[in-house]
């Protein structure tokens, strides 16, 4: 049986999750159910950072930037949606932010119809640098 890297915090996020779903229910915009989650983490005493901008290299080259919703104990990020459900492109965009930074597990929440979460793990043995010195 393998561990699952950061199990207890993931499943802290996830309990934190469904109690804001269960709250606020379907239908609200991706910022309401981010907003909620930072206020549950931190009644909960979990570290986080919202709107956490992380900049993508190619090569040597800064390429671009974008912000991670929530970034957890600097050891998770949490990619919010509110769509019917999750998508292909929505676990792709995740995968590619687990990939441009040092961290290896991510969530992927969505706020649907119906509550559901994936979870992405991308070892940072197998990501190039990611971090090129200048």
């Amino acid at each position: 049986m393998t561990k699952l890297l950061h199990k207890d915090l993931t499943e802290i996020i996830i309990g934190v999750f469904y109690d804001v779903y269960n709250t606020l229910g379907y239908g609200f915009l991706e910022k309401v159910y981010e907003t909620a989650m930072a206020i549950e983490l931190d009644e909960r005493g979990v570290y986080f950072d919202d709107q956490y901008p992380i900049d993508v290299f190619y090569k040597s080259h800064k390429v671009g930037k974008y912000f991670a919703d929530l970034i957890v104990e600097n050891s998770v990020i949490i990619e919010i949606k509110a769509n019917e459900f999750i998508r292909k492109d929505d676990e792709c965009q995740l995968l590619n932010y687990l990939k441009a930074t040092n961290i290896e597990v991510g969530l992927l929440l969505n706020f649907g119809k119906k509550p559901e979460f994936k979870r992405i793990a991308f070892s940072n043995v197998r990501k190039p640098d990611i971090n090129p010195k200048k």
